[in-house]
């Protein structure tokens, strides 16, 4: 299993930014993706958690209403849609998978729960 995210960069707040998360070696029906990040100085934070299995979605309150995260099973990729982007929304950004669980909880994600971890994308929320 691989996952590689892309589509960071530097962005002026208020922007919008989509970025995206390969996949290869599962099909993207049965699992839960998360997105992960990890701003200068702070812990890993999950931000977003979503189903394959049922399209169902988790976002931590922070992101809700901003973010909005969707696959393409053509494609093999999952989205993760930023609107109205904020200086602390400046992190290195991760996708990530569990491949056993196929509903995401309610609450935000947890490192532990997910094994499988591709590099991350740099955003930067600047003026």
């Amino acid at each position: 299993v691989q996952l590689q995210a892309s589509g960071g960069g530097l962005v002026q707040p208020g922007s919008s930014k989509r970025l995206s998360c390969a996949v290869s070696g599962l099909i993207l029906d049965a699992h839960t993706i998360g997105w992960f990040r990890e701003a200068p100085g702070k812990e890993r934070e999950g931000v977003v958690c979503f189903s394959t299995t049922d399209n169902s979605t988790y976002y931590t309150d922070s992101v809700k209403g901003r973010f909005t995260v969707f696959k393409d099973s053509a494609r093999d990729t999952v989205y993760l849609q930023m609107n109205d982007l904020k200086p602390e929304d400046t992190a290195v950004y991760y996708c990530v998978a569990n491949l056993i669980r196929r509903t995401c909880p309610a609450t935000d994600p947890a490192t532990y729960e997910y094994d499988w971890w591709g590099l991350g994308t740099q955003v930067t929320v600047s003026s």
